[in-house]
């Protein structure tokens, strides 16, 4: 991490001092820099956007699991039941095949430990950036999801918010966005 001082010039003879936390990484030909996260889910006001409101059990996971989904790489799906993760993709070029390789996970395990249907069925889903295509938030309702939260602000949030009520399931936005790099 690397910290950032800044002098900002004012009216006043006082000058006035701002620290910012910035991450950095290299890439190819550059350095990438980015401002910390520190958006907390606790803090943020979550606005229902579907038809059916999230019930207060699925509104705890869904805090738990975006809280989660902050932490971990770009295109981030993360499922959570009973304030635990049940299946966790990211890293792909593509939200949709992070929710399969999730549902994949939560499959697999289920598998394992010989249950009769992937932990998916009646989870949460957080997203660490908003849904770009329904298609995605459908591949979350084929694994199992009640609820979502995600940021919004797709300019296809109508159709994923039409894909949520079509199947009956609650949707919240934060209006802040998790996407790490």
């Amino acid at each position: 991490m690397v910290e950032l001082s800044l002098l900002i010039p004012s009216s006043q003879a006082a000058r006035t001092r701002i620290s910012v936390r910035l991450t950095a990484k290299t890439v190819a030909g550059g350095l990438l820099v980015q401002t910390r996260d520190n958006a907390v889910v606790d803090d943020m006001v979550l606005k229902t956007v579907t038809k059916r409101a999230p019930s207060e059990s699925e509104l705890l996971d869904l805090r738990f699991a975006f809280r989660v989904a902050k932490h971990i790489k770009s295109n981030t799906i993360v499922y959570a039941k009973n304030l635990a993760t049940v299946g966790i993709g990211a890293g792909q070029m593509s939200r949709i095949d992070s929710a399969r390789i999730a549902a994949r996970k939560a499959q697999d395990a289920a598998a394992e430990l010989k249950l009769a249907e992937p932990l998916t069925r009646g989870s949460v889903v957080a997203s660490d950036a908003f849904f770009p295509f329904a298609d995605g938030m459908l591949a979350c309702i084929e694994a199992g999801a009640t609820a979502v939260i995600q940021p919004g602000g797709s300019i296809r949030d109508d159709e994923v918010i039409k894909a949520a009520d079509d199947a009956g399931i609650a949707m919240v936005f934060t209006g802040v966005r998790h996407f790490r790099h």
